[in-house]
């Protein structure tokens, strides 16, 4: 149904398999390459997060401050969201991480799946003025299994030298292939794609979730992705990036954080098309079985303190979960960039945001997920047919 070109790269089959085959052995496919073993008895941290851009800031922000304030060494495994290699892990008896960095939807479908462990507030911290943590966090910050580090936004970016004239200033232009010609790239899967083409026929913010309810809403929404020529998928989160980079494609989705690293810290020629970003909470979860929950629940502690939250966003601009976090950040450490204007809910950015309803997606993930996949199937068999 949907026109696409699938993006090389292993399949979410291939990636199950292989991590059920290393839960039975005890090892992580994700740690192939990565940081070696540390030896028996020593105390380690595993977690899983998302590489790129962002596990770079997470280790200069998170990871090795807690190592060098509590001895314990983070090793770092990666993937691209999803919650197969979780389930595939704790079915086969084996969870081969301590810490998971999910995004909100995901992790409360984990929780009502029973694939992680419960977090209280109480492990939390106060802020450096005395408020307790529960006042501090933002609304829908704690969760009963999850608790929120950052909001990120999946936004769309386009190469300014392909649109020397007129630029996209509205993320109905996504669609525009006549005025704004050219190859897109999307994230593989509904979330945000559904969202982006619903207000493209001009729906408002308030009616998406409603109308996505429906047959015809849905309907409505495929048929504007179905109109797309030239779709490139991505699922890694560097993906969009190197297809703009490569001048592959002209728009592309992904995380404003890492089209951040690639305007600042790659100087490549795009520009952030703020109008319509979704916005999305990314929290911290333990899956069930993990090792080091404990030590799990200090890093949470550690990483989500206003010291740390305001060092991760002045890396990378992602709006911290503390009000008294967001209060201090400034500018980035090596470039001088004001990073509170690129982070996703500063005001100047956050006009016309909407925000991911989380709920509406852990109801009705699967259901809507296997129609996206049931959609791409049919129109490669389409494609294919003589």
């Amino acid at each position: 149904m949907v026109r696409a070109e699938r993006q090389a790269g292993a399949s979410w089959r291939n990636t199950a398999c292989g991590l059920l085959l290393a839960a039975l052995t005890g090892m992580s496919p994700l740690a192939a390459g990565e940081e070696t073993a540390a030896a028996q008895g020593e105390a380690t941290l595993d977690v899983l997060t998302w590489g790129g851009a962002y596990e770079r800031a997470q280790r200069r922000a998170l990871f090795e401050p807690f190592t060098r304030e509590t001895g314990i060494e983070v090793r770092v495994h990666r993937y691209n969201g999803g919650l197969t290699e979780l389930r595939e892990a704790i079915d086969a008896g084996r969870t081969p991480w301590d810490l998971i960095d999910m995004s909100r939807s995901e992790a409360k479908t984990a929780c009502a799946d029973n694939l992680l462990e419960p977090l209280s507030a109480d492990i939390l911290s106060p802020s450096p003025q005395g408020r307790p943590a529960q006042r501090d966090f933002i609304t829908g910050a704690l969760n009963r299994c999850s608790i929120t580090h950052s909001v990120f936004a999946t936004v769309v970016a386009y190469r300014r030298d392909a649109f020397p004239g007129q630029r996209p200033t509205e993320i109905s232009d996504l669609f525009d292939q006549q005025n704004f010609p050219g190859p897109r790239a999307l994230q593989r899967g509904p979330a945000v794609n559904l969202e982006w083409a619903l207000l493209s026929y001009g729906v408002p913010e308030e009616e998406i979730y409603r109308l996505l309810s429906t047959r015809r809403g849905l309907s409505l929404a495929f048929k504007r992705l179905d109109d797309l020529d030239n779709l490139h998928w991505w699922e890694a989160g560097d993906t969009p990036v190197k297809l703009l980079a490569e001048d592959k494609v002209v728009m592309a989705s992904g995380f404003n954080g890492r089209f951040f690293d690639a305007m600042v810290n790659q100087d490549l020629p795009i520009e952030i098309l703020w109008d319509g970003q979704v916005q999305e909470h990314e929290v911290w979860t333990v899956p069930r079985g993990a090792e080091q929950s404990q030590q799990a629940r200090e890093f949470i502690d550690f990483a989500t303190s206003a010291e740390r939250q305001t060092a991760l966003a002045e890396l990378i601009p992602y709006g911290p979960s503390r009000r008294s976090a967001t209060l201090q950040v400034a500018n980035h450490p090596d470039t001088g960039v004001d990073m509170r204007l690129h982070i996703p809910t500063h005001p100047l950015n956050a006009e016309h945001a909407l925000t991911k309803d989380d709920e509406w997606y852990a109801r009705s993930h699967e259901r809507i997920n296997d129609y996206f996949e049931d959609a791409l199937l049919e129109e490669d068999s389409a494609s294919q047919s003589p």
